[in-house]
């Protein structure tokens, strides 16, 4: 097999989708998953004000509400975390995003003080930390207070990966990229914005351009930069097209060197990367 079709099964992405079915998978997805564990009474979702956490927390909100209403279950509730580190520079989206979600429960954690704290003590040991490494520390902080709130109110970390920013490897490894249910893993960045869309998501918050916005020194610096490809390049190559030979090369790239992301620790059972 090809590394492109291996690569396409592997993330289960289809070349073609029906919006509204697409959203009623990732529905009936989340509320089953509570359902199978009824101890679970919560999701907890933190929502930065790009289309990943937008789409995310509206199917988590829509799950909830659907859960509540057949099983006259008040107590299952959707839980919307707020993580700037210090000021955030597109607020007025995130607060965008929250209207538009329309979430049970909104809790803001800022991290930027645990997050010194953490590279203080590590400075403390003689390791000092890049800007890059630091950006890696925002993310973790994000997800370690995500799994508290979870912690606290029986709940599930919801996660925003989905198949371009999967074969890329685009996510901080324990950091984004550590939560327990991912429901728009099968959808590339355009599939996204069209389920937005059907949602009925105001267009600025889907036609931004996206950016994980960790690093100090390159604050706001776009994905496509980081990648160095687009993101229409990578969904026309996850859909099976035929693209550039230079970008493809890079998305592959991206995925073999990225693998240990996708998996669990590696143990003596893995030759996964021997390869």
């Amino acid at each position: 097999m090809a590394l492109q079709q291996e690569i396409i099964a592997a993330l289960g992405v289809k070349p073609v989708i029906d919006a509204p079915q697409e959203i009623r998978t990732s529905v009936e997805f989340l509320k089953s998953y509570l359902q199978t564990h009824p101890f679970l009474k919560s999701l907890v979702l933190g929502i930065s004000g790009g289309q990943d956490s937008t789409l995310t927390g509206k199917l988590c909100q829509t799950a909830i509400n659907e859960l509540r209403d057949e099983s006259n279950d008040a107590s299952y509730q959707f839980i919307a975390v707020r993580l700037p580190y210090g000021v955030q520079a597109d607020e007025q989206d995130c607060q965008d995003a929250i209207d538009f979600i329309q979430p049970d429960r909104v809790l803001k954690v800022n991290i930027k003080e645990a997050v010194l704290a953490s590279e203080k003590a590590l400075q403390d040991a003689g390791v000092s930390l890049s800007d890059y490494i630091r950006g890696n520390e925002k993310a973790r902080e994000r997800m370690k207070a995500q799994y508290s709130i979870a912690g606290m109110n029986a709940g599930v970390v919801v996660g925003t990966d989905h198949a371009a920013e999967a074969v890329t490897g685009f996510f901080t490894k324990y950091g984004d990229g550590g939560t327990d249910i991912n429901p728009i893993f099968r959808l590339h960045k355009g599939q996204g914005k069209l389920l937005l869309k059907t949602l009925g998501c105001p267009e600025h918050l889907y036609l931004k351009h996206p950016t994980a916005d960790l690093e100090d020194d390159r604050p706001g610096l776009q994905d496509e930069v980081a990648l160095g490809v687009t993101y229409q390049l990578i969904d026309q190559y996850l859909e099976g097209k035929t693209i550039d030979a230079t970008s493809a090369k890079i998305i592959e790239g991206w995925y073999l060197k990225t693998e240990h992301k996708r998996r669990p620790p590696i143990t003596v059972f893995d030759d996964f990367w021997q390869k």
